[in-house]
């Protein structure tokens, strides 16, 4: 049997809960700076496990982290390709903000 799929369908399976719009912002109240590089401008609440990989931990607060929108969202939690996720990514960004602030 052929399903039809329309951009209708995408659009309901993508959409987010209607509790995300809070749970962002008490993050970003938590977490107000960049991860990787301590930035506090344009920031995006990177969900570390994805929510097409688990859609429960869409709300769960252990499952983001706060990253700046450019550079640090594309490279740290995609690894620079939006179709992949950084498993590690919590790791990877303190690595970097402890290099960051131990340079000469």
């Amino acid at each position: 049997m052929f399903m039809k799929f329309s951009i209708f369908n995408f659009i309901s399976l993508s959409r987010r809960s209607y509790k995300w719009s809070k749970v962002r912002k008490n993050h970003l109240k938590k977490q107000p700076t960049c991860a990787a590089c301590g930035g506090s401008k344009k920031l995006e609440v990177h969900h570390i496990t994805p929510v097409h990989v688990n859609p429960e931990l869409e709300l769960e607060p252990d499952n983001l982290i706060t990253l700046c929108a450019d550079p640090c969202h594309i490279m740290f939690g995609h690894l620079k390709n939006w179709k992949s996720w950084n498993s590690d990514v919590i790791v990877d960004c303190e690595a970097y903000l402890k290099k960051i602030k131990e340079r000469p």
